[in-house]
């Protein structure tokens, strides 16, 4: 068989001006506000313009095709290229087998469920799906996140992207797996100081998971902590959940609280995540992936 990656990511726009058609792909054709736009794109504007994650995510499927040498296409949930085109691109140069991995450890339907119709749709059955739905407990996952938290003298916070609470009534695993991935991680790290938060809830009117970091903060301050270290597992690359809802926002709450606040350096390209990457996909293959 012939084996070929769809590797995916969320996406991000690439200027103010694509703000507008990428909050309307996310939102599925429901209304947007105009204030919510505006202020999305400004806080665009706040990181530089645009996020660096197109950019990454390309560098990590550059990385991860020359670490496993099968050919590896790059697909976006909300911008381009589209998955269905990363698809199409794998059917179109002789891939039978298609390995499905999304750029985010930890499952939940309302997430990679996403993710993984989309890529069922486009391949049609034309191959073999081998898709890997979850990867919050993988072993150099965890090494490299432990790594970078070992040693600190700082209460660490883990955090991920908040989901509506509601997908708990379906028994969703989102939560309990990003509490396991961090109970693992300060394990391994010998971390004593440690808690768990959300972060990047939207205001669409339905309670989100929390704490949320910034109540998280204001927490840890009432007390008494004042040195913080924020690790964000849920997220593997920079970009606007780092750069706007960490550097910018969680800093100034910091400031606001007379905290000291830092976080530890995304994943990206670092090659022992890509390293981790080629495992996991090797792993979860039904049998050793090579370019046959």
């Amino acid at each position: 068989m012939k084996t070929a990656v769809v590797l995916m990511a969320y996406g991000s726009p690439l200027n103010p001006e694509d703000v507008p058609a990428y909050f309307a792909d996310i939102r599925g054709g429901r209304p947007v506000r105009p204030e919510a736009v505006e202020e999305l794109t400004e806080r665009y504007r706040r990181i530089g313009g645009a996020s660096p994650l197109n950019e990454i995510s390309e560098r990590q499927r550059a990385a991860l095709e020359r670490e496993l040498n099968v050919p590896v296409y790059i697909g976006m949930k909300h911008w381009t290229p589209r998955i269905a085109e990363a698809a199409e691109l794998a059917i179109e140069h002789g891939a039978d087998r298609v390995v499905g991995l999304v750029l985010a450890p930890h499952f939940s339907g309302m997430s990679i469920g996403g993710y993984r119709r989309q890529l069922e749709e486009a391949l049609a059955g034309r191959a073999e799906l081998i898709f890997i739905e979850s990867w919050h407990d993988h072993m150099p996952y965890l090494e490299l996140l432990a790594d970078r938290v070992r040693g600190t003298d700082a209460h660490v916070v883990f955090t991920a992207h908040s989901l509506p609470e509601r997908i708990l009534a379906d028994g969703d695993p989102y939560r309990d797996q990003l509490l396991e991935t961090s109970r693992l991680i300060a394990d391994r790290a010998q971390i004593d100081k440690w808690s768990f938060a959300f972060q990047s809830a939207s205001a669409t009117g339905e309670p989100w998971l929390g704490p949320d970091l910034l109540e998280e903060l204001e927490r840890l301050n009432d007390d008494g902590t004042k040195k913080i270290l924020v690790a964000p597992v849920g997220f593997v690359a920079d970009h606007l959940e780092i750069l706007w809802d960490i550097d910018i926002e969680g800093r100034e709450k910091a400031a606001e609280l007379d905290l000291e606040l830092d976080r530890i350096e995304s994943l990206n390209d670092d090659p022992r995540f890509i390293r981790a990457l080629a495992a996991l996909v090797q792993q979860q293959a039904a049998q050793p992936v090579s370019a046959q």
